[in-house]
């Protein structure tokens, strides 16, 4: 393998030079900087991209942990913060937490070793004090803890838009599906706000949370058969993801419930899948790449020594499809 000695003795200069050429530093003739891009070309000379970060002081490299890639929304968010970090010109470190606090403490020290410039917090197991001890450019996604800068969604209002929905389409008893309370999320006001809206338009509902693993499939399954066994008689549901509203149109099927002839749902996040899905699910849109946008920015703004702005509360947009 090629050093950056063996491009230095072929392209007749120093190593001093070649080290200028590969970290734009100081005047170097256009010729001399040919000369050597073309030594590098036929020894396939890599650079050393951790050498060059300690050099440079910056790795050109974001982090981002999530709880699972392989959840849609967060798919779709992972996919959309590498594509701005990348027209930024930055690479992206993911990883997924799985929701255990002892691999986000993990993955969180080892992009510290590596040096990534900032971090993109979308997993929220550690104590808030593990956050802001880390002393990094930092963005959290739908919680707030300190100082550090979030993006989310407005959360209440895409639930009070839910439950007006719901209202409107004639739902006298209406089934509720949050994630965990417990949790310190952002999240959590699309409960508050779709509570508030059904209290105040007079209808009945009932509020079935998940467990701690918010993520956990098989509990869908279980909290959803719980629900229109122990309340056979709702003839709306809101869901505050859209996955878990697919698993109650599934359930659906199963108690012989047409939607949205017995039972009107509604979803949040408005991934891929609430387009096509048959019948198309009604969702609250969250904008999910806005929301990259802006975590991206606010991390470039931090080690710019830029002021930032503490709070970015996205707008949501109600989307209703057949499922309503």
């Amino acid at each position: 393998m090629a050093t950056i000695n063996d491009v230095a003795e072929q392209a007749g200069v120093s190593v001093t030079t070649v080290s200028r050429v590969l970290n734009n530093r100081g005047y170097i003739s256009q010729k001399t900087r040919e000369k050597v891009y073309q030594v590098m070309d036929e020894l396939n000379y890599q650079p050393n991209e951790l050498a060059r970060s300690l050099l440079r002081k910056h790795s050109n490299v974001l982090g981002l942990i999530i709880p699972s890639v392989a959840h849609p929304f967060f798919g779709e968010l992972a996919n959309a913060i590498e594509s701005v970090a990348y027209q930024h010109g930055f690479k992206l470190l993911l990883c997924n937490s799985q929701l255990d606090s002892a691999k986000e403490r993990e993955y969180v020290d080892m992009m510290r070793r590596n040096r990534v410039d900032g971090m993109i917090l979308g997993s929220h197991t550690l104590e808030i004090g593990d956050y802001t001890h880390l002393n990094y450019p930092l963005v959290t996604i739908d919680r707030r803890i300190g100082d550090i800068p979030f993006v989310a969604s407005d959360n209440e209002n895409g639930g009070a838009l839910a439950a007006r929905l719901l209202i409107a389409k004639g739902c006298r008893k209406i089934g509720h599906l949050s994630g965990n309370m417990k949790l310190d999320m952002l999240s959590n006001l699309r409960t508050t706000g779709f509570e508030r809206e059904a209290r105040q338009g007079g209808v009945e509902f009932v509020t079935y949370q998940t467990e701690l693993d918010v993520f956990d499939e098989q509990i869908y399954n279980e909290i959803i058969r719980k629900m229109f066994t122990e309340h056979p008689d709702i003839d709306g549901v809101f869901a505050t993801s859209d996955l878990m509203a697919l698993f109650v149109m599934k359930w659906c099927r199963t108690f012989g419930k047409e939607v949205p002839r017995d039972v009107r749902i509604i979803g949040y996040d408005d991934i891929g899948a609430a387009s096509w899905y048959m019948p198309g699910l009604s969702t609250i849109r969250q904008p999910i790449k806005d929301m990259a946008r802006r975590a991206v920015e606010l991390l470039l703004e931090q080690m710019d020594d830029k002021p930032i702005e503490r709070e970015t509360v996205l707008p949501v947009e109600l989307i209703e499809r057949e499922s309503t």
